[in-house]
This record gives structure tokens, sequence and C-alpha cells, in this order.
């Protein structure tokens, strides 16, 4: 056999053994455009996992911020507070926000919940406003007890700030809108601040604000670490590992959960929803429980025969058919029906829904197996590693990567079946 033959032999056999999940989740291999001549050797280039990134610190990320504010503020000539708001409601697409107001200044200026030019208040407000009402609490007040948006809606500091303290005692902080009906102009953060007197409120809603506009930034992601306060910055938004200097915590960038390769972010989200939530109780109640014929409500059966009343409507009916009882015939215990008709549409409903319950059980049993044996393998190694010399603990740390990477693989397996 010629090298020719024996060479294009070769690249064959090695592409019908390629892995295809791997090739769709590393859609970019660095070293594709590596000459003969040119070999690069550092693992960082080569590994499909590295990703660029940095860790900031919640002052670093604010300057970060303030710097767009202040190119949008000069911009379109606003203050800060409404370019925060615009930058907030647009991603924080600084660009794109000065071409759009380049095309058409007056589509920026008459966004549908900020806006920059004070509005004409309806006449029922304004004729309140002149008689120094406010439409909330109905009291006659001075002038200089009152505040408005540039919505022109005008109510009693008092008001405002209750309602404002309401919203953040609620976690509701960028999204605070005017107390008017069927108005949805947002206030402004230094509007807020102005009417908040708190301290602890001050401090609360600050902390909420720089929260939105953290995760409203493409680039940005808070790290899960508990308690950590640090704040990662990729420019590109991808699946990859990042590390917390920190806190050492490990997750993947793009969802902010822990680091699932090859597992891909709506997978690894729908799974961890199904093991959280009560989809898998509702499973149960299906499987195991009927709903009253007449008017729907859930019963379970807990024995006797197949004579049911319902405690709701009082209708009387059978478990197996679910017909009249009235009209069933005289096989209190045993349903002929039942057999005459094995395919009720009913009984198949619940037949899925125990197929589907025995089948999530089994693989999440496997699942957190798997997930034990992973943090069990962590720990084991990284008690082997404090006590290693220094010459053994980059094998070691390897040792570590490669089990940590191929028990995640195994976890991926359970949530594609």
């Amino acid at each position: 056999m010629s090298g020719a033959e024996c060479e294009s032999e070769m690249d064959c056999s090695d592409s019908d053994c390629g892995d295809t999940g791997y090739e769709d989740y590393y859609s970019t291999q660095p070293w594709d455009n590596e000459t003969e001549n040119h070999i690069d050797y550092n693992p960082q280039h080569r590994d499909p996992e590295y990703a660029v990134y940095e860790c900031l610190r919640v002052d670093e990320v604010e300057r970060l911020l303030n710097e767009n504010v202040e190119v949008l503020s000069t911009n379109l000539q606003i203050t800060p507070s409404l370019a925060k708001l615009y930058l907030h409601a647009h991603d924080w697409a600084l660009q794109d926000i000065l071409v759009k107001y380049q095309n058409n200044a007056s589509n920026i200026i008459n966004d549908s919940c900020i806006k920059l030019v004070q509005t004409i208040e309806s006449s029922f407000h304004s004729n309140f406003h002149r008689s120094n009402i406010c439409l909330v609490c109905l009291s006659s007040l001075p002038t200089d007890r009152f505040s408005n948006l540039s919505c022109g809606h005008s109510f009693c500091k008092e008001c405002w700030g209750t309602h404002f303290e309401t919203q953040i005692s609620q976690g509701i902080s960028t999204g605070i809108s005017c107390m008017a009906n069927d108005c949805n102009i947002l206030a402004p953060e230094d509007f807020v601040l102005s009417i908040l007197t708190k301290p602890i409120m001050r401090e609360r809603y600050q902390q909420f604000v720089f929260r939105d506009y953290v995760k409203s930034h493409p680039q940005l992601r808070f790290c899960p670490g508990p308690n950590c306060q640090i704040v990662i910055r990729s420019k590109e938004l991808c699946a990859k590992r990042v590390i917390c200097n920190v806190c050492k915590t490990v997750f993947c960038f793009r969802c902010g959960m822990n680091y699932h390769a090859p597992t891909d972010c709506n997978t690894i989200k729908k799974w961890l929803t199904k093991c959280a939530d009560d989809s898998e109780t509702a499973n149960y109640i299906s499987a195991h429980t009927k709903d009253c014929p007449k008017c729907h409500i859930c019963i379970e059966k807990n024995g006797g025969c197949n004579h049911m009343q319902c405690y709701n409507c009082k209708h009387e009916f059978c478990w197996m058919c679910l017909g009249d009882w009235k009209t069933h015939g005289s096989e209190y215990y045993e349903c002929s029906r039942y057999k005459e008709n094995p395919n009720i549409a009913h009984e198949s409903v619940h037949a899925q829904a125990r197929e589907a319950l025995k089948k999530y059980l089994h693989y999440y049993e496997r699942f957190e197996y798997q997930q034990a044996q992973l943090e069990a393998e962590i720990e084991n190694l990284s008690w082997k590693i404090e006590r290693a010399e220094t010459t053994d603990r980059g094998d070691l740390e390897n040792q570590m990567d490669i089990a940590e990477k191929r028990r995640i693989t195994l976890l991926k397996d359970f949530l594609e079946v």
C-alpha cells in the first residue's frame, strides 16, 4: 500500500470517528489555522473551553458603567439618571442608541417609558395641582410639598415616598413607575433618591439598581458564589467556563449556573427546574388521582370499591371507567365496561404519566449519584493537592481537571435521554 493511500485511509477513519456532539458544542477549533511549521503549544490556545474574561470589583464595575453614562448624557444632553434608564432599557448598547438618535432623535426622546421633555398635565390633574390637593391621599398641602415626573403627574412627597418604599421592599428598583393610572413612565434614580429619606431604603435601592444594571449588561455576570461581590466581564457571550479569582467558584458565563459542558444551557436549566419545582409532583398526582367527570376536582382513591362519590359536587361515578354510577349496572367491585373498552382516553393519560414518572426517577437517581461522585472526587483530589509536594501538584491538578470533565460528561448522558 502506498503512503498516499495509507494517509487517505487514516484521514477517513479519523473523520468517521468524530463525535458530532462535541463538534457542535466546540464549534471553533483554535488550532485549525496552524501550519506544519508553526504549532502553538500553549494549552490555553488549544483548549476549546478557554475564555478571556476579567474579575471586577463593585467600584470597577460602577466606573465602567459610568463611562457609558457620561458618553450618552453628553451626546443626548440629558441627565445621568435618564442616561442610565436608557442604557438599561437597551441592554447598554451605547452605539446602537447613538445611531438611532442620529437617525431619528424624536423616536429616542419619545420613548414609551422614558420621557426627556416635560409633558402638559391633563386638565383633571392640573386642576388638583393648582388647588394643592394630592390625588392619592386627598390632602391639601403647600406647593413645595409636591413633586412630579416628566409625565407631569404631581403627587405629594409623602405619597411618593410610600410608593417608592413599597416597590423597593418588593425588590423593584429600575422598574418603579409613576403612580398615576395608565402611566408607565419610569422614575429616574435622582428623582427616587430625592424623595427617599431613610438611609436603609436609600442603600437598598442603590443596591437593587446596581443589580439590575449588571443583569441587563450582556458583558457582565455576577459571581454566583455565596456572599461574593465579584462581577465577571467577558466580551463574548459564550457558554464558557469562568473561575472567580476570589471565591474560586466555577460557573458558566452564559447562564450563571455551575459549569455544565458539554450539556447546553437550555437543557441543564430545564433539568434543574424539573428537579426543583413541582413538575414531577404533578406527574405523581396525575398517576395516582383522577378528576371528577362532573366538576373536574382532583380525587385520590385510598381504598374501597370502584363506587366513588365526589366530596365537592356529590356526583357518583365508577373509578375505572368514570361513567355515571346510576347507569353503571350491578357490578360494584369489578367494572365490565373497563374490560370491554381498555383504551379509554383518561386511562391512557394516567398510564403515560406513570411511565413518565418511572423514567424520571430512574435517571434522576443516576444523575444524583454521578453528582455525588463528582463532588467526592474533587474533595479527595483537593485534599491530596494540599498535602502534595510542589513538584507533584501540577500533575494532581491535571488529574482533578480530567476527572471533573469526565464526570460532567456522564451527567450529560442522563440529561439527553
